[in-house]
């Protein structure tokens, strides 16, 4: 009755697929004509639609058949028919939506029906998958499909340098990962001349895994960052202090929020350690922000679980994959501390050059799609921010799998010995198993407690990850046992060996239950593809995180109360939906907090879209004179207005201040300065200064040629808009920080975030159009022009295989470092102080 009133009433995934249906219909009528076709027929029916499409035509007009060109094409080259389930995929794609595709039902093979179609219009399109390995594989496998039809397809790689991206992203169709293609834009809006720029208009994207990609990767911003000299001994000297803290006595933890804290005793113990009088003096703040980093580093962050040490380095875990983020980093000297607690060599701290989350990121796109096999769950997130509606598409065999009841003891201890066992027993009649873990350390557990019962496995994870595709190909062989963290879950398909179906398929064991019901659908999704039989089952002890943090309270005091032993386990439908509701409880957090990023970071990308249309109009050079004439515009009313108010008598103007400034920007006659004090008008004196600034800009041009007056125009004007960003990135980042204190003023963080970061903007604008002025007036030519433009041109953008860190971030001040106390005695650190201005 329920489903007959939601479909009644509401716009279904049945009723949205059922209007789809005709256009099915009409792709399957055109099947037998393409099939006629010679590959040199094949090939030109490309170009026929692309002209057809100049005349007028439009995509969807022409969808039917380039649909069937594309499953005939797929069917000569790669072996592959598209399914009608499939064809639905890639309508659904090519409508800007997001498909949900079970695991095993071809997404990959779906994608390209919408690539191909989209791409006529000349523009170019991206497959955005989660992995350099899958973006290969993919764009290996369904390569011959869109080239038999004349077009060139590339893929973007984590080690590729500068001729190798802009040769991809010219392609019809490039495949890459969400970080590579992010850190492109970024870089291309960090570079000094247009040849530096690799990627072309964001048009179409596909995102493949799209939950995991703008879902749970999007509490974690991009950000290209520099490195800046920072006082490296105060990890060191913090670590040592935090070794001898006592837990509960001097700090106390909270998992739930990862935060850290100093008790009474625990302030009182540093301070005499450290033999001084308050830990929260103004001088001793960075040491108070390094012990909380150590102390988090210590007891919230784990190694083998949130990281790992490989050749004298910390490389973070990917918590939703499992895979290894090289080149990440831990924000605000976390870092640091891990560095220092697990005693491997400190690396500085860095300073952000260019950031950019990956939901604004996405939504430059002018049309976006996604795929997965799990995205009900977060359909309300997709609509709301992304605009992006959701759609299951039916599997194209019924779904037989068997999804157990979770299985729950007390203890951890008992639950891997249930698993040994039934991991045992499943070996002894043939039967492969995959058992899935969500930390590196459980898989080399479970990996040691197998061996000594004498199974024979394998182990995929973070550290044992060289062989992933070759494991995950034989695991669904007979006798198999694999034991994998997250990063099977994604991109891979196990196909069942000989007699496996006889013996019940693909037995899939969780050994733990992850933070998200996504995850654990994507474990559940290794099995059972293809109509295939198989099974899943989930073990759960109360000492999980999960349980122990969100849900075991409850389910220990019915135990408790039953007598119920440590290895007597609880297999009930009430036990499946208390532990979901602890993962509702967590996902609804994290929801918040990726509601709260975008929410500030709307903020920023506001800022950040005026300052890259700026760089960009400045890079291609267009119309630069005229900008510089908005600039002195710009720039004489600026300066009026903070000298010689509106609705202020000529007898009160500041005269002297007005002068000043001036002679900041220009260096002037002090006799020619004295005739504003002949003018009565306000608007007068901003003509005055508009007409000096001019007739100096025109002066300066003539020392050089035209060519050279532009290349200097532009390399100022990025030099200085560059500087200022950065800086404005940092003041950004401070705001940020204690915006949250103006709550117990009564106070809404985010409106204050927005009055205070937009008039922080203004000003920076306002610096950066007066000390454009003033370094072009002053610049000087030692030598000959050409050879210093050119030069200044060759420092390209690096591709170094860090996404983090690709250029060195200048010191404002060689003298004094950014935490040091500010020489003017103001008695606040330099970079909060005078640093800030520079």
């Amino acid at each position: 009755m329920l489903k007959f009133l939601i479909n009644l009433f509401f716009e279904t995934s049945e009723k949205k697929l059922a209007a789809l249906q005709g256009i099915v219909e009409k792709i399957n009528s055109f099947e037998p004509a393409v099939k006629k076709l010679s590959d040199s027929e094949l090939r030109a029916k490309t170009e026929e639609f692309r002209s057809r499409i100049s005349n007028g035509e439009s995509l969807d007009d022409i969808l039917p058949e380039a649909f069937a060109l594309v499953r005939e094409a797929s069917v000569r080259t790669i072996g592959l028919r598209h399914f009608d389930v499939q064809l639905l995929g890639g309508i659904i794609l090519h409508q800007g939506k997001i498909s949900e595709m079970k695991t095993g039902e071809g997404k990959t093979l779906a994608a390209t029906l919408p690539l191909y179609l989209n791409t006529l219009s000349g523009k170019g399109c991206h497959l955005v998958t989660v992995n350099d390995y899958l973006a290969k594989r993919d764009r290996n496998w369904m390569g011959p499909v869109y080239e038999i039809l004349g077009l060139t397809v590339g893929v973007i790689q984590h080690d590729m340098d500068y001729a190798q991206r802009k040769a991809a992203y010219s392609c019809d169709i490039t495949y890459g990962t969400n970080n590579e293609f992010g850190f492109d834009y970024l870089r291309d809006n960090m570079a000094t001349t247009l040849e530096q720029c690799v990627q072309r208009e964001l048009n179409y994207a596909i995102v493949d895994e799209v939950d995991s990609i703008l879902i749970d990767e999007a509490r974690t911003p991009l950000i290209i960052s520099g490195v800046v000299e920072e006082n490296i001994d105060g990890y060191l000297k913090a670590d040592q202090i935090v070794r001898h803290l006592q837990i509960q006595k001097d700090f106390t933890i909270d998992e739930k929020a990862k935060n850290a804290i100093l008790t009474e005793d625990g302030f009182t113990k540093v301070e005499k350690i450290l033999n001084i009088e308050s830990l929260y003096d103004i001088v001793n703040m960075e040491m108070a922000h390094q012990i909380l980093q150590s102390l988090k580093a210590h007891f919230l962050y784990k190694k083998d679980i949130d990281y790992v040490e490989k050749d004298n380095e910390i490389i973070i875990v990917d918590e939703f994959t499992g895979r290894l983020m090289f080149g990440r980093r831990y924000s605000d000297g976390l870092h640091q501390a891990i560095e220092a607690k697990e005693r491997v060599k400190i690396n500085e701290e860095s300073q952000t050059l260019a950031t950019i989350s990956f939901q604004n990121y996405f939504r430059i796109y002018k049309k976006l799609a996604g795929m997965t096999g799990t995205a009900i769950t977060e359909e309300a997130e997709f609509s709301k921010i992304y605009k992006l509606d959701t759609i299951e598409v039916p599997t194209h065999q019924p779904m037989v799998r068997d999804d157990m009841h979770d299985i729950i003891y007390k203890t951890k201890k008992e639950k891997f010995k249930a698993i040994i066992n039934e991991v045992v027993q499943c070996s002894k009649i043939g039967r492969p198993v995959l058992v899935g873990t969500i930390s590196i350390e459980n898989s080399e557990i479970l990996s040691e407690l197998l061996g000594r019962h004498g199974v024979d496995h394998h182990v995929l994870n973070a550290k044992h990850h060289e062989r992933e595709a070759e494991i995950v190909s034989k695991a669904g062989q007979k006798k198999a046992v694999t034991i994998a963290t997250n990063m099977a879950g994604r991109g891979t398909d196990i196909v069942l060996g000989p007699g496996v179906v006889d013996v019940g398929g693909l037995y899939i064991i969780g050994s733990e239950r992850h933070e998200s019901r996504r995850i654990d659908n994507q474990l559940r999704g290794r099995s059972g593809r293809q109509g295939d039989p198989g099974s899943s089952r989930f073990y759960v002890s109360l000492e999980d995180d999960l349980m122990r943090l969100f849900g075991s309270q409850r389910i220990s005091s019915v135990m408790d109360r039953l007598g119920i032993e440590e290895d007597t386990p609880i297999e009930h439908g009430l036990i499946s939906r208390a532990i979901e509701g602890a993962q509702k409880k967590v996902e609804q957090y994290h929801f918040n907090i990726r509601k709260q990023l975008i929410e500030y970071d709307d903020v920023m990308n506001k800022q950040r879209t005026t300052i890259y249309e700026l760089r960009r109009r400045i890079l291609e050079g267009r119309n630069l004179s005229e900008k510089i004439s908005e600039i002195i515009e710009s720039v004489s009313t600026d300066l009026c207005s903070a000298f010689i108010p509106e609705k202020v008598y000529p007898e009160d103007w500041d005269y002297d201040g007005l002068y000043a400034a001036i002679l900041e920007i220009i260096n002037i006659d002090n006799d020619y300065l004295k005739g504003f004090k002949d003018l009565k008008h306000r608007d007068d004196a901003i003509d005055l200064l508009k007409k000096m600034l001019k007739a100096a800009y025109e002066e300066k041009c003539k020392l050089f040629s035209p060519d050279q007056c532009r290349d200097i125009e532009r390399l100022v004007m990025l030099q200085v808009i560059d500087n200022k960003w950065i800086d404005h990135l940092h003041n950004m980042d401070e705001l940020r920080d204690g915006i949250g204190l103006r709550a117990y003023g009564q106070k809404d963080p985010l409106i204050e975030y927005k009055i205070e970061g937009y008039e922080m903007f203004q000003s920076m604008m306002r610096s950066f159009r007066s000390e454009t002025l003033n370094l072009f007036y002053k610049v000087q030519i030692m030598r000959d022009g050409e050879n210093i433009i050119k030069e200044k041109q060759k420092k390209s953008i690096t591709y170094s295989g860090s996404p983090e860190v690709h250029a060195p971030a200048q010191r404002r001040d060689k003298k004094v470092g950014r935490n040091d106390p500010c020489p003017c005695g103001s008695g606040k650190k330099y970079k909060k102080c005078c640093g800030s201005m520079k």
